[in-house]
């Protein structure tokens, strides 16, 4: 057995099929094929069901994936790790940032970043805070912003902003002249809301189940200036974060009668190698917050 049967075997289990297995790893069919028809007679046991429509793992090959999965990530940071001490002059932070901040508060922090270090890399990627979470997991991510009240234990965080979330509506709604508003009072209006999976919509789920309210939810999308729209035009309210409509003369915030602060962190595995790319960025962004937190 080794490392390159081993990583062979990964990507099929991942895209359940030879031939897509292949197509990603830049090889022919037949050689993944015989590859891993050697790996089971070196190992004498079958790693795959075949006759189905997808490529199932046996429950050996269930056994022996976690196993896998462990050393080529070792590999890679190994790798990563040697290059580094090399002095590698080029590098890529992979980060994944939720909609909300990614439009409205990371853009300076990117731009300024990358005048800095312009021969790194950046490659952002936009989802629910759940789904850049399990991709950090996983590994598919350097980094994630994430809601800290959601952390699990193998992720190391950083704190680097804590914002408000406030009833978003249009100027003139009858909630436009309130100081506050109750959690009874928003939930009885139309309700314009992100997806499940994204913390603005997770928040709300939670408010609700709190106070045993059913989120009457008249639109649902992840679109931003989609949502602002539609609250504009009396179609409906939302809940945003003040950065999102600060400049917006067209849109009122207030915040709750029990204001609902958000805390977000930037997230990495425990148990990864973070690069001295990633790292450089994570300092990089906390320098940043504490040059924006008043003295």
């Amino acid at each position: 057995m080794n490392l390159k049967q081993l990583r062979y075997f990964h990507e099929i289990s991942q895209q359940q099929s030879f031939s897509k297995a292949a197509e990603r790893l830049h090889i022919a069919q037949p050689a993944i094929s015989m590859a891993m028809s050697k790996l089971e007679s070196e190992l004498g046991l079958r790693l795959f069901h075949r006759n189905e429509r997808k490529i199932r793992l046996t429950d050996e090959g269930k056994r022996l994936l976690p196993h896998a999965e462990t050393l080529l990530k070792n590999l890679k940071d190994a790798e990563t790790e040697m290059s580094e001490l090399k002095g590698l002059q080029r590098g890529a932070v992979r980060i994944g940032i939720p909609s909300m901040l990614g439009s409205y508060y990371f853009p300076p922090i990117l731009m300024a970043f990358k005048h800095q270090y312009p021969l790194l890399n950046l490659e952002v990627i936009e989802g629910g805070t759940g789904q850049l979470q399990q991709m950090v997991e996983r590994g598919e991510l350097d980094l994630g912003v994430i809601v800290s009240e959601f952390v699990p234990e193998n992720l190391h965080t950083e704190l680097f902003l804590r914002e408000q979330m406030l009833v978003t509506v249009a100027k003139d709604h009858h909630f436009a002249a309130q100081h506050a508003i109750p959690y009874d009072a928003f939930f009885a209006e139309e309700l314009v809301m992100f997806k499940e999976g994204y913390f603005h919509r997770k928040i709300v789920d939670r408010i609700a189940t709190s106070i045993g309210a059913k989120p009457n939810i008249a639109f649902e999308t992840n679109l931003i200036p989609l949502i602002k729209s539609i609250v504009k035009q009396g179609f409906g309210i939302s809940t945003l974060l003040g950065m999102v409509v600060e400049d917006d003369a067209d849109l009122i915030s207030i915040p709750f009668t029990e204001p609902v602060w958000l805390d977000l962190s930037i997230a990495w595995a425990k148990d990864r190698y973070l690069s001295h790319a990633n790292q450089t960025f994570v300092d990089f962004m906390l320098a940043y917050r504490s040059s924006q937190t008043p003295s």
